[in-house]
Protein backbone atom coordinates (compact mmCIF):
# COMPACT_ATOMS: atom_id res chain seq x y z
CA UNK A 1 0.00 0.00 0.00
CA UNK A 2 1.20 3.50 -0.83
CA UNK A 3 2.42 5.71 2.00
CA UNK A 4 0.12 8.07 3.90
CA UNK A 5 1.03 11.80 3.89
CA UNK A 6 1.72 13.01 7.42
CA UNK A 7 1.26 16.78 7.02
CA UNK A 8 -0.71 19.21 4.86
CA UNK A 9 2.40 20.23 2.96
CA UNK A 10 3.29 16.59 2.43
CA UNK A 11 -0.25 15.88 1.18
CA UNK A 12 -0.23 18.82 -1.26
CA UNK A 13 3.15 17.78 -2.71
CA UNK A 14 2.32 14.08 -2.85
CA UNK A 15 -1.11 14.40 -4.50
CA UNK A 16 0.15 16.96 -7.03
CA UNK A 17 1.47 13.96 -9.01
CA UNK A 18 -1.36 12.16 -10.92
CA UNK A 19 0.55 8.86 -10.70
CA UNK A 20 0.68 9.14 -6.91
CA UNK A 21 -3.07 9.84 -6.84
CA UNK A 22 -3.74 6.77 -8.96
CA UNK A 23 -1.47 4.48 -6.94
CA UNK A 24 -2.88 5.79 -3.66
CA UNK A 25 -6.52 5.21 -4.59
CA UNK A 26 -5.96 1.89 -6.38
CA UNK A 27 -4.19 0.46 -3.32
CA UNK A 28 -7.13 1.38 -1.10
CA UNK A 29 -10.09 0.87 -3.39
CA UNK A 30 -8.90 -2.30 -5.13
CA UNK A 31 -6.31 -3.98 -2.84
CA UNK A 32 -6.76 -7.27 -4.73
CA UNK A 33 -6.45 -5.72 -8.19
CA UNK A 34 -8.50 -3.28 -10.27
CA UNK A 35 -11.98 -4.49 -11.13
CA UNK A 36 -14.87 -3.03 -13.09
CA UNK A 37 -17.26 -1.15 -10.73
CA UNK A 38 -20.21 -2.14 -12.95
CA UNK A 39 -19.77 -5.91 -13.36
CA UNK A 40 -16.82 -6.79 -11.10
CA UNK A 41 -14.68 -8.14 -13.97
CA UNK A 42 -10.95 -8.16 -13.14
CA UNK A 43 -9.76 -8.73 -16.69
CA UNK A 44 -9.51 -4.98 -17.36
CA UNK A 45 -6.98 -3.08 -19.47
CA UNK A 46 -5.41 0.25 -18.45
CA UNK A 47 -5.58 3.00 -21.11
CA UNK A 48 -2.54 5.10 -20.20
CA UNK A 49 -3.29 7.94 -22.62
CA UNK A 50 -6.74 8.42 -21.04
CA UNK A 51 -5.81 7.51 -17.45
CA UNK A 52 -8.74 5.08 -17.23
CA UNK A 53 -9.52 1.39 -17.58
CA UNK A 54 -11.48 -0.60 -20.16
CA UNK A 55 -13.67 -3.61 -19.32
CA UNK A 56 -14.14 -6.30 -22.03
CA UNK A 57 -17.61 -7.24 -20.74
CA UNK A 58 -20.53 -5.93 -22.76
CA UNK A 59 -22.33 -3.20 -20.81
CA UNK A 60 -22.90 0.58 -21.22
CA UNK A 61 -20.00 1.63 -18.94
CA UNK A 62 -17.05 -0.32 -20.33
CA UNK A 63 -14.62 2.52 -19.58
CA UNK A 64 -14.17 3.73 -16.01
CA UNK A 65 -11.79 5.89 -14.01
CA UNK A 66 -10.74 6.19 -10.40
CA UNK A 67 -13.65 8.56 -9.82
CA UNK A 68 -16.33 6.19 -11.14
CA UNK A 69 -18.69 5.10 -8.38
CA UNK A 70 -17.18 7.45 -5.77
CA UNK A 71 -17.99 10.86 -4.30
CA UNK A 72 -15.47 12.30 -6.78
CA UNK A 73 -17.48 11.19 -9.82
CA UNK A 74 -18.83 13.82 -12.24
CA UNK A 75 -16.69 16.52 -10.65
CA UNK A 76 -14.44 18.66 -12.88
CA UNK A 77 -11.97 19.07 -10.01
CA UNK A 78 -8.87 16.91 -10.17
CA UNK A 79 -7.93 14.31 -7.59
CA UNK A 80 -5.10 16.60 -6.44
CA UNK A 81 -7.79 18.87 -4.90
CA UNK A 82 -10.16 16.13 -3.80
CA UNK A 83 -7.56 14.02 -1.99
CA UNK A 84 -6.01 16.97 -0.16
CA UNK A 85 -9.50 18.08 0.96
CA UNK A 86 -10.24 14.52 2.10
CA UNK A 87 -6.94 14.42 3.98
CA UNK A 88 -7.81 17.71 5.73
CA UNK A 89 -11.25 16.51 6.83
CA UNK A 90 -9.87 13.23 8.17
CA UNK A 91 -6.89 14.74 10.00
CA UNK A 92 -8.16 18.01 11.50
CA UNK A 93 -9.30 16.94 14.97
CA UNK A 94 -11.33 20.09 15.56
CA UNK A 95 -12.94 20.11 12.12
CA UNK A 96 -12.19 22.31 9.13
CA UNK A 97 -14.25 25.09 7.54
CA UNK A 98 -14.92 25.66 3.86
CA UNK A 99 -13.01 28.96 4.09
CA UNK A 100 -9.94 27.17 5.41
CA UNK A 101 -10.13 24.52 2.67
CA UNK A 102 -10.57 27.25 0.03
CA UNK A 103 -7.42 29.02 1.22
CA UNK A 104 -5.41 25.79 1.40
CA UNK A 105 -6.39 24.59 -2.09
CA UNK A 106 -6.67 27.92 -3.90
CA UNK A 107 -10.35 27.40 -4.81
CA UNK A 108 -13.51 29.36 -4.10
CA UNK A 109 -15.36 29.00 -0.82
CA UNK A 110 -18.42 27.75 -2.71
CA UNK A 111 -16.38 24.95 -4.29
CA UNK A 112 -14.80 24.07 -0.94
CA UNK A 113 -18.27 23.91 0.64
CA UNK A 114 -19.32 21.43 -2.08
CA UNK A 115 -16.23 19.28 -1.43
CA UNK A 116 -16.82 19.18 2.31
CA UNK A 117 -20.46 18.18 1.95
CA UNK A 118 -19.59 15.23 -0.28
CA UNK A 119 -16.70 14.10 1.91
CA UNK A 120 -18.75 14.32 5.12
CA UNK A 121 -21.62 12.47 3.47
CA UNK A 122 -19.21 9.64 2.60
CA UNK A 123 -18.03 9.55 6.22
CA UNK A 124 -21.59 8.84 7.33
CA UNK A 125 -21.31 5.44 5.70
CA UNK A 126 -24.70 3.77 5.26
CA UNK A 127 -26.60 7.05 5.57
CA UNK A 128 -25.20 8.07 2.17
CA UNK A 129 -27.33 5.33 0.54
CA UNK A 130 -26.71 1.93 2.14
CA UNK A 131 -29.32 -0.06 4.04
CA UNK A 132 -29.42 -0.91 7.74
CA UNK A 133 -28.74 -4.51 8.68
CA UNK A 134 -28.21 -6.94 11.54
CA UNK A 135 -30.67 -6.19 14.36
CA UNK A 136 -32.90 -3.19 13.70
CA UNK A 137 -35.57 -1.67 15.96
CA UNK A 138 -38.45 0.18 14.28
CA UNK A 139 -41.08 2.37 15.86
CA UNK A 140 -43.27 5.36 15.09
CA UNK A 141 -44.92 8.19 16.99
CA UNK A 142 -47.26 11.16 16.64
CA UNK A 143 -45.77 14.62 17.16
CA UNK A 144 -47.90 17.66 17.89
CA UNK A 145 -48.68 17.88 21.59
CA UNK A 146 -51.53 16.52 23.70
CA UNK A 147 -54.88 18.26 23.42
CA UNK A 148 -55.43 18.20 27.19
CA UNK A 149 -52.24 20.20 27.72
CA UNK A 150 -53.33 23.03 25.41
CA UNK A 151 -55.26 26.18 26.23
CA UNK A 152 -58.83 26.01 24.94
CA UNK A 153 -58.20 28.66 22.27
CA UNK A 154 -55.12 26.81 21.04
CA UNK A 155 -56.91 23.47 21.12
CA UNK A 156 -59.77 24.80 19.01
CA UNK A 157 -57.29 26.29 16.56
CA UNK A 158 -55.03 23.26 16.16
CA UNK A 159 -57.16 20.18 16.89
CA UNK A 160 -59.88 19.37 14.39
CA UNK A 161 -60.26 15.63 15.00
CA UNK A 162 -59.36 12.71 17.21
CA UNK A 163 -56.28 10.48 17.29
CA UNK A 164 -53.41 11.65 15.11
CA UNK A 165 -55.45 13.62 12.60
CA UNK A 166 -53.66 16.92 13.18
CA UNK A 167 -50.27 15.53 14.10
CA UNK A 168 -47.09 14.64 12.24
CA UNK A 169 -46.12 10.96 12.07
CA UNK A 170 -42.42 10.25 12.56
CA UNK A 171 -40.87 6.82 11.94
CA UNK A 172 -37.64 5.83 13.61
CA UNK A 173 -35.15 3.03 12.94
CA UNK A 174 -32.07 2.16 14.95
CA UNK A 175 -29.48 -0.41 13.93
CA UNK A 176 -28.18 -1.86 17.18
CA UNK A 177 -24.56 -0.82 17.51
CA UNK A 178 -24.88 1.30 14.38
CA UNK A 179 -26.82 4.06 12.71
CA UNK A 180 -30.00 5.89 13.72
CA UNK A 181 -32.55 7.21 11.21
CA UNK A 182 -35.74 9.23 11.75
CA UNK A 183 -38.04 10.74 9.14
CA UNK A 184 -41.58 11.99 8.59
CA UNK A 185 -44.06 9.54 7.02
CA UNK A 186 -47.51 10.23 5.59
CA UNK A 187 -49.39 7.87 7.92
CA UNK A 188 -49.10 4.68 10.01
CA UNK A 189 -50.79 2.37 7.52
CA UNK A 190 -49.17 -0.93 6.55
CA UNK A 191 -48.39 0.09 2.98
CA UNK A 192 -46.63 3.29 4.06
CA UNK A 193 -44.56 1.89 6.93
CA UNK A 194 -43.50 -1.30 5.16
CA UNK A 195 -42.50 0.68 2.07
CA UNK A 196 -39.93 2.57 4.16
CA UNK A 197 -38.79 -0.61 5.91
CA UNK A 198 -38.00 -2.28 2.59
CA UNK A 199 -36.23 0.86 1.38
CA UNK A 200 -34.09 1.25 4.50
CA UNK A 201 -33.40 -2.27 5.84
CA UNK A 202 -31.62 -5.17 4.16
CA UNK A 203 -33.68 -8.30 3.52
CA UNK A 204 -32.93 -11.07 6.02
CA UNK A 205 -32.20 -8.66 8.88
CA UNK A 206 -33.78 -9.10 12.31
CA UNK A 207 -36.50 -6.51 12.91
CA UNK A 208 -37.97 -5.72 16.33
CA UNK A 209 -41.25 -3.80 16.54
CA UNK A 210 -44.28 -3.34 18.76
CA UNK A 211 -47.63 -5.05 18.10
CA UNK A 212 -48.96 -2.46 15.61
CA UNK A 213 -50.77 -4.39 12.87
CA UNK A 214 -49.03 -2.35 10.16
CA UNK A 215 -45.92 -4.45 10.79
CA UNK A 216 -47.67 -7.74 10.10
CA UNK A 217 -46.33 -9.70 7.12
CA UNK A 218 -42.68 -8.69 7.47
CA UNK A 219 -41.83 -12.34 8.16
CA UNK A 220 -41.69 -12.98 4.41
CA UNK A 221 -38.49 -10.92 4.05
CA UNK A 222 -37.17 -10.44 7.57
CA UNK A 223 -36.73 -12.17 10.93
CA UNK A 224 -39.54 -10.27 12.64
CA UNK A 225 -40.02 -10.34 16.42
CA UNK A 226 -42.80 -8.43 18.21
CA UNK A 227 -42.92 -7.08 21.76
CA UNK A 228 -46.43 -6.59 23.17
CA UNK A 229 -46.31 -3.43 25.25
CA UNK A 230 -49.58 -4.33 26.96
CA UNK A 231 -47.71 -7.18 28.65
CA UNK A 232 -44.02 -6.29 28.74
CA UNK A 233 -41.42 -3.93 27.33
CA UNK A 234 -38.47 -6.32 27.18
CA UNK A 235 -38.28 -10.04 26.43
CA UNK A 236 -34.65 -11.07 26.10
CA UNK A 237 -33.27 -9.09 23.17
CA UNK A 238 -36.75 -8.36 21.82
CA UNK A 239 -37.56 -4.72 22.60
CA UNK A 240 -37.84 -1.28 21.00
CA UNK A 241 -36.24 0.68 23.83
CA UNK A 242 -33.69 2.15 21.43
CA UNK A 243 -36.52 3.34 19.24
CA UNK A 244 -38.37 4.94 22.16
CA UNK A 245 -35.24 6.93 22.99
CA UNK A 246 -34.83 7.79 19.33
CA UNK A 247 -38.30 9.30 19.16
CA UNK A 248 -37.74 11.69 22.04
CA UNK A 249 -34.44 12.91 20.61
CA UNK A 250 -35.08 13.02 16.87
CA UNK A 251 -38.79 13.61 16.39
CA UNK A 252 -38.72 17.34 17.08
CA UNK A 253 -36.14 17.87 14.35
CA UNK A 254 -38.10 15.75 11.90
CA UNK A 255 -41.28 17.73 12.57
CA UNK A 256 -39.44 21.02 12.09
CA UNK A 257 -38.08 19.86 8.71
CA UNK A 258 -41.58 18.74 7.70
CA UNK A 259 -43.03 22.15 8.49
CA UNK A 260 -40.26 23.95 6.59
Amino acid sequence: MEREPTSLQDAVEYFADPVNCRDYLVARRWPNGVECPTCGCKNVAFLANQNRWWCPAKHPKQQFSLKTGTIYEESPLGLDKWLVATWLVCNCKNGVSSCEVARALGITQKTAWFLLHRIRLAQQGKQGGGKLGGEVEVDETFIGGKARNMHKSKREQRISGTGGKDKTVVMGMIERGGEVRAFVVDNRRKKELQKHIHEQIEAGSAIFSDELKSYEGLEADYQHAVINHAIEYVNGNVHTNGGELLESVEAGTARYLHQC
